[in-house]
């Protein structure tokens, strides 16, 4: 998942480190056009993803409810 134009939001009381949000698998738990909600499946930590590209909408049809996801770090490209 790119992270490029894209804001974390926790909706738990959970706090987790930077690392371990990219160590885990979330599930879709909701898709907007300009969010998507995840929870982590062993964490069950809730995070909510803004996008910030309006002509590139988010769907259902690429982020079905229920479907497992997993974050990448940016951190960690590398540079071309």
């Amino acid at each position: 998942m790119e992270s490029s134009g894209w804001d974390f939001a926790s909706h738990s009381g959970m706090k987790a480190g930077k690392r371990e949000r990219f160590e885990e698998d979330y599930r879709v738990v909701a898709v907007e056009s300009q969010s998507l909600t995840i929870q982590g499946v062993r964490s069950g930590q809730v995070l909510t993803i803004i996008n910030h590209t309006p002509e590139a909408p988010l769907t259902e049809a690429d982020y079905p409810p229920g479907k497992l996801i997993a974050l990448s770090d940016p951190s960690n490209s590398t540079a071309h």
